[in-house]
């Protein structure tokens, strides 16, 4: 009995409702707290709620000395179910 590959796993994520991500995170440092400075992350998660995000964000409170000013989040999603359609046979040529 052949087994078929395995999907990829970024694709599995993507039909869960994974999305890319991008977090713009403006922050000041204690020692020069008149400059902002920015960090911007890209990654897969799921939108409205980002739990990745703000898992992220609650670390950067507690462990982080920069004190955050803003968060910009941009995210698309690059597929969904809906956009899928599986066929079990596309036909035969002769």
């Amino acid at each position: 009995m052949q087994t078929r590959p395995a999907a990829d796993p970024d694709f599995q994520k993507m039909l869960r409702g994974f999305s890319l991500t991008t977090a713009k995170i403006l922050y000041r440092m204690p020692d020069h707290p008149s400059l902002l400075q920015t960090f911007m992350w890209q990654f897969a998660d799921i939108a409205p709620d980002y739990p990745r995000l703000m898992r992220f964000l609650d670390h950067w409170r507690r462990e982080v000395d920069a004190s955050i000013h803003s968060v910009e989040v941009m995210h698309k999603g690059l597929i969904a179910p809906h956009e899928i359609r599986m066929a079990r046979e596309v036909g035969h040529l002769h």
